[in-house]
């Protein structure tokens, strides 16, 4: 993929099939140590420890309507080809936890990508759940939770087009103002 930010919808998409009720998607920048750190953990029904052992195959999937997985092990080389790593971690019954680091700097890393899109796009398929996205840059953060939000709407759905409108405005407010407005 070309932006991580589609990595990060797709890699979300395996929660929602998880049955998970909470995701969150923390990205974090820190220009020092010249990393770039996207986790995603939530809280669905989680992995064996054989299906763990080989989730980052692009052959190993739960999927019936094909037989290749490729967003993991996707996610996984891309932060390795910037020079990063991967790590994942996973028990039934708790959920999974996902993390991948890449090199800032490295021209082999992917830009990041339009994340307000994204959040909106999982918020608007999936009004109900509970997402929580954290973006900091080198130690201060935003942060966006939809049931934050729910509870302030009180009752108010978060597909809406004017709460959707305001969303799309507070996440690239909250981006932008790490990084001085720019």
């Amino acid at each position: 993929m070309r932006e991580l930010s589609l990595h990060i919808l797709d890699l979300a998409q395996n929660s929602l099939t998880a049955n998970a009720k909470r995701l969150d998607i923390l990205v974090s920048e820190q220009k020092a140590l010249d990393r770039l750190t996207i986790t995603l953990q939530d809280d669905g029904k989680g992995m064996s420890p054989e299906f763990l052992a080989n989730v980052t195959s692009p052959f190993t999937t739960t999927r019936t309507t094909r037989k290749v997985g490729l967003g993991i092990p996707m996610f996984k080389a891309n932060a390795e080809l910037s020079g990063g790593d991967f790590d994942i971690w996973s028990q039934v019954g708790v959920g999974t936890r996902m993390t991948a680091n890449f090199v800032l700097s490295s021209i082999d890393r992917p830009p990041l990508g339009d994340m307000v899109s994204t959040m909106i796009s999982l918020v608007i398929a999936n009004p109900t759940f509970h997402f929580h996205y954290e973006y900091a840059v080198d130690g201060e953060a935003f942060t966006f939770d939809t049931e934050e939000i729910m509870q302030v709407l009180g009752g108010v759905p978060l597909d809406t087009p004017e709460v959707v409108s305001w969303m799309m405005d507070y996440l690239k407010e909250g981006m932008e103002s790490l990084h001085g407005g720019a």
